[in-house]
């Protein structure tokens, strides 16, 4: 079973039932407070740590005078628009007194489905974590439809892990487990310790969520499970409304923990593997033995591009015989690779005419 002092990288997802007070509309200050030692205590001891959190309608529902009861897309959206900025400042005024930076990240599921826009997200969250930034990241309420209208945060989160290659998935609910029941219902519902695999068993006593802030239900955190361990992935739905959650699940309370069915990077690896290549790169021998050593392939070292693939998009490598050596997702479009081939770094903005990056693929997306 996992446990989260062995966590490397860890998201976390917070619901809006344990941030917004249900009869007042406003933050939990002091458990938000407490939320931000324990991530603290975490980066502190090497853990990546990446929060996604609901929140922002629930505080632009207060501060609009909304009823809150179920609101129309438009006005959900308004209430979005003005929570977004409240909460992104709340989360930043609670962890920079313990020198942590933060970042706000504002995705869709679609963000992290599409290719393009995957590798866009993963990007940009890899180097916010390099530069010791802590992302919060937010469903984009304020342009979402389905996403508002079934609250599936929980799966947002799994994608958010996946995306990032997290090793665990922590989700505070306002239950400290998975029931074979509704455990608000009924008195002899028992809590599972650990799910060793999801089987439609499982999948059966999933019910309705019995928050009145919290859109998302058992359903969704078991769809969030199958996504996350999945992809090698760990994840845990413990109660999160204790003051220290994140302290409190590591000594012990009570939590059902979902294992991991490989590790993150080989699920990683075995998805990139599967795809069909849309394009053919070709490599010199230089660019071959930097491959084998684990790097990421440059520009300077290709020799030709055949296909036409968009960004995102698979791609085989082959040597100067046309041997293939990896398979991996390009950074690049076919067009924008031929014209950067055999370039330096320092040429590419040169060759087309705008700022590039670094690496045709790079080795996180690459199957050698």
């Amino acid at each position: 079973m996992a446990t989260l002092s062995a966590a490397k990288r860890l998201v976390v997802k917070i619901g809006s039932a344990l941030l917004v007070d249900r009869d007042t509309g406003t933050l939990k200050s002091e458990w938000l407070a407490s939320l931000a030692e324990d991530v603290a205590a975490l980066r502190k001891r090497g853990t990546d740590v990446i929060l996604v959190s609901s929140g922002s309608i629930a505080l632009g529902r207060e501060v609009l005078g909304l009823p809150r009861v179920a609101l129309p897309l438009e006005q959900s959206q308004a209430a979005a628009a003005v929570g977004q900025i409240r909460l992104a400042r709340a989360y930043e005024e609670v962890l920079a007194p313990h020198g942590i930076v933060t970042g706000q990240v504002l995705v869709t599921l679609d963000d992290t489905t599409d290719r393009r826009r995957y590798l866009n997200s993963r990007a940009t969250m890899e180097t916010m974590i390099g530069l010791g930034v802590t992302p919060i990241v937010n469903e984009n309420d304020t342009i979402a439809t389905d996403e508002i209208r079934y609250g599936d945060n929980d799966r947002l989160a799994a994608q958010v892990a996946v995306t990032v290659g997290a090793d665990q998935l922590i989700l505070l609910s306002d239950v400290d487990g998975f029931y074979n029941g509704n455990p608000n219902l009924d008195a002899s519902a028992t809590r599972y310790d650990v799910i060793d695999r999801i089987t439609p068993e499982i999948e059966a006593m999933a019910g309705d969520g019995v928050s009145g802030l919290s859109k998302g239900g058992m359903i969704t955190k078991l769809m969030a499970a199958r996504l996350a361990t999945e992809a090698g992935c760990a994840m845990a739905i413990t109660l999160g409304s204790r003051i220290n959650p994140l302290k409190q699940l590591e000594e012990g309370a009570p939590a059902t923990w979902f294992v991991a069915q490989e590790d993150p990077q080989a699920a990683r690896k075995r998805w990139i593997a599967a795809m069909k290549p849309k394009g053919q790169i070709a490599i010199d021998d230089g660019a071959a033995s930097a491959l084998a050593k684990g790097k990421s392939l440059l520009p300077a070292g290709v020799t030709g591009v055949s296909g036409d693939f968009g960004r995102g998009d698979p791609v085989l490598v082959v040597d100067s015989a046309g041997k293939r050596l990896a398979a991996g997702l390009a950074r690049y479009t076919s067009k924008e690779a031929r014209l950067i081939q055999g370039r330096r770094t320092a040429d590419i903005e040169e060759a087309l005419g705008y700022e590039g990056r670094a690496v045709l693929i790079h080795r996180d997306d690459m199957v050698v």
